[in-house]
């Protein structure tokens, strides 16, 4: 299974899991950067502290720093399996979710207040795209 495939399933295994802005731990509740992070995790990749952020931002940090900072490399094309999308939800919001490999992301939904699975909303545009380096 290749590192991709990995990262998709780990994604699927947090469906269901709490929302919980800053969260970083299943059992509490994760948000998106969370949701990333948690996958990353369980493919052994360590992480570590972020620089604070709001859910209203116009930078790509921390997303430019995760994928620095866990050997992802930016990538273009369509999604494949495991890929980190940042998608411009709004007009001062971005959101990041990972390709399940059949078209649709998981992410951490705050209206749902939980991590679902599912397609790209039509208006979401993919601002940066990375992909896990095995």
């Amino acid at each position: 299974m290749s590192a991709g495939e990995q990262m998709a399933m780990a994604a699927r295994a947090l469906v269901d899991a709490r929302f919980r802005l800053h969260g970083r731990e299943t059992a509490t509740g994760l948000d998106c950067v969370g949701v990333v992070l948690v996958a990353l995790g369980a493919l052994g990749r360590p992480v570590g502290p972020l620089p604070p952020y709001s859910l209203k931002r116009t930078s790509l940090e921390p997303f430019d720093r995760i994928g620095r900072e866990h050997g992802l490399v930016e990538a273009t094309g369509a999604p494949m399996a495991g890929d980190v999308l940042v998608f411009r939800v709004g007009p001062a919001q971005l959101h990041a979710g990972i390709a399940d490999g059949a078209g649709g992301i998981v992410h951490a939904h705050a209206a749902l207040r939980r991590v679902v699975q599912g397609p790209v909303p039509s208006d979401w545009a993919i601002v940066q795209q990375w992909r896990i380096n095995s």
